[in-house]
């Protein structure tokens, strides 16, 4: 018998994943939907009671003990609701209350997809073994989250450590979020790309403008695209100093689609750090890619999870 088993839900604008986790970070049972995110609100939360069915009708089920939630935020941990920016059905819907009922009723801990992330990378990942360690998630959008003094940290609504909403260039462009100049509005992935083409860069004959043809043609050599990926790093490096010279991080962990550009990314944020984090306490920051692929939503949800059960059996004196 599994008797650390927990179930952990990762809920994107693309995809509604579900798995059992052991208390090692092994997914023993997956399930998955497509989210169809521009239906309503209830046809969403069908989606994700069928991946919750397929969890709970499993013989695995009844060893488990408590439900993790990443969601795509914002999320509100304090009330137990969630209002993702690409998911229009759902403004502060109830989603805690709702899976607490699909899976009869076992405890249920909400956290955003950048702090789930960030809950994998520091247990099974590249911030392992770092006691203070900012991971982001550089893709469609840029999140992130926090492990300070070798915990998790959250923040009281389950959102701190979203840095892709650090303002680094006060007179710049709007963003999505209302401010001006964000981290997500010059180094997300549809951002990087937007600038190329606006600067002229030409894709190649299959027509793909994404930030991953981007990152081939700064591979190859191509000026636009080099300055394309320079300026994203260069907004990164800022939003990381920033936030290593606020809370004194020792590693900053880069994942997404457009981690996944290697060294046209890294080599060029690594450079602008040196310009960024100057003070004697954050010129030791490394910067790393990610390792948790894309099963780092449900085994950090699952952390949380776990975490939340170690809790309340403390607190019941267990």
């Amino acid at each position: 018998m599994h008797t650390d088993l927990v179930a952990a839900l990762d809920i994107g604008g693309t995809k509604i994943a579900g798995a059992l986790v052991d208390g090692h970070g092994r997914i023993l049972l997956r399930a998955q939907r497509p989210t169809p995110a521009r239906e309503d609100g209830e046809t969403v939360m069908r989606a994700v009671e069928e991946v919750v069915a397929e969890l709970t009708g499993s013989p695995l089920w009844g060893s488990a003990s408590a439900v993790g939630i990443g969601s795509a935020g914002p999320v509100d941990a304090s009330t137990g609701t969630v209002s993702p920016v690409n998911v229009p059905g759902w403004r502060d819907y109830p989603l805690v209350d709702r899976v607490r009922a699909a899976t009869g009723g076992l405890p249920v801990e909400l956290i955003g997809d950048g702090v789930a992330i960030t809950a994998a990378e520091h247990w099974q990942g590249a911030a392992r073994g770092h006691d203070n360690a900012l991971c982001m998630v550089v893709s469609t959008g840029v999140g992130g989250g926090l492990v300070l003094n070798g915990r998790l940290h959250p923040g009281p609504t389950g959102n701190a450590g979203h840095i892709g909403h650090i303002s680094v260039e006060l007179d710049g462009e709007p963003c999505a979020c209302g401010s001006r100049g964000c981290v997500e509005r010059i180094a997300s992935g549809p951002n990087i790309a937007r600038r190329a083409l606006a600067n002229g860069w030409q894709p190649g004959p299959d027509g793909d403008t994404s930030a991953a043809a981007v990152a081939e043609a700064a591979r190859a050599g191509d000026p636009v695209a080099v300055a394309s990926f320079a300026r994203a790093a260069q907004a990164l490096a800022a939003g990381i100093a920033a936030t290593a010279t606020l809370v004194e991080i020792d590693v900053a962990v880069i994942g997404g689609g457009v981690g996944k550009a290697g060294d046209v990314l890294f080599t060029p944020l690594r450079a602008a750090l040196k310009t960024y984090a100057t003070l004697s306490f954050v010129q030791r920051l490394e910067i790393v890619p990610a390792q948790m692929g894309t099963d780092a939503g449900l085994v950090g949800a699952a952390a949380a999870a776990l975490t939340r059960r170690v809790g309340d059996a403390a607190e019941a004196g267990v």
